[in-house]
């Protein structure tokens, strides 16, 4: 080969060098945290993971080739929360899903910079996660749950399944339900229009709950309403068996109540919103501002109706009731 020629074909090879070496580099792996409410033992907390992660390949993330999780399942423990929120900030990673009230409050203070994006928290401005709906301002947004005036709805249903119902102890924990204050007044004041009486029944474990549910089995014509935190989420069994034992109807605000052998739940689909948390994620990484996303309030709640555990208790659910549920368990 003349010199000549090898020159022209060194600097042809040379000017493609630089793009043939750009497109072998891999694609940049993008960290995230994510603090899960439940077990990872219970296999709702691996379903709830299950669904972010749906989520996230669904944007055209996926992990070991773009994106790295770490997983975090605090079961409903306030000291795991905190331990897990603080090894999580400690792993700087370009976000956080936060999922459940408890672990926006713990994460809150830790880190002012790491977007936040919440799953299933509830009233999100006046717990001062953010400034507002639609703008939050900071660090911190996402998908808020229940609000405060639907608990007369909650109690009305209860009524019209139980029509009999004179007495409910509300059961939740309080260092998990930090929005348990508003929730409670509202259900008092229904509860007041209904005729019904309320107990409020903090609980602490599973002695704490046998024994709530136990001095409710002393009031006649009584029931049990479960406050939607993850720490009686978690130990959800341990109320449904309780309750059955002393035959006292449940109302749970999480659809695995009824599923587990509740009497029934209206809520929102709590997987759909880790899905949905998996959108936000999405946008963060792709640039947007936390500050500039709007929360996210739910617009569809499901009625489900266990049927067989109402025959147990006696009760005969209504048609009507029974046409509009989302889902009857027989």
């Amino acid at each position: 080969m003349r010199r000549r020629e090898f020159i022209t074909l060194l600097g042809a090879a040379a000017a493609v060098w630089p793009v043939a070496a750009h497109a072998q580099q891999p694609e940049r792996m993008r960290r995230i945290g994510a603090l899960i409410a439940f077990a990872e033992t219970d296999s709702y907390g691996q379903a709830s993971a299950n669904a972010f992660r749906q989520g996230l390949e669904q944007l055209g993330w996926v992990e070991g080739r773009n994106i790295r999780v770490d997983y975090r399942f605090a079961a409903g423990n306030p000291t795991l929360y905190k331990t897990y929120a603080d090894e999580l900030v400690g792993l700087r990673p370009d976000a956080i899903l936060a999922g459940g009230t408890p672990a926006v409050a713990v994460l809150q203070p830790m880190t002012r910079t790491i977007p936040i994006v919440f799953v299933l928290t509830a009233d999100p401005v006046g717990q001062g996660f953010v400034q507002s709906l639609v703008r939050p301002g900071g660090n911190i947004t996402g998908f808020g749950v229940y609000v405060a005036p639907m608990m007369a709805k909650w109690l009305g249903l209860f009524k019209e399944i139980a029509p009999g119902l004179r007495h409910v102890a509300v059961i939740f924990n309080p260092e998990n339900a930090s929005f348990a204050k508003s929730f409670n007044q509202a259900i008092e004041a229904a509860a007041q229009s209904l005729g019904v009486s309320v107990t409020l029944a903090p609980v602490h474990d599973d002695a704490t709950i046998e024994a709530a549910v136990a001095a409710q089995a002393q009031q006649p014509e009584g029931g049990v309403i479960v406050l939607p935190d993850s720490f009686v989420i978690t130990h959800r069994k341990t109320i449904i068996a309780a309750a059955a034992r002393y035959r006292l109807p449940t109302f749970g605000m999480n659809d695995l109540f009824p599923r587990d052998g509740g009497l029934m739940s209206y809520s929102i689909d709590s997987l759909d919103t880790y899905r949905q948390g998996a959108s936000y994620i999405d946008r963060i990484l792709k640039g947007a501002n936390p500050a500039d996303l709007p929360v996210q309030e739910p617009t569809k709640f499901l009625l489900i109706l266990n049927i067989k555990t109402a025959k147990e208790l006696g009760l005969d659910v209504p048609v009507h009731l029974q046409q509009l549920a989302d889902e009857v368990i027989e």
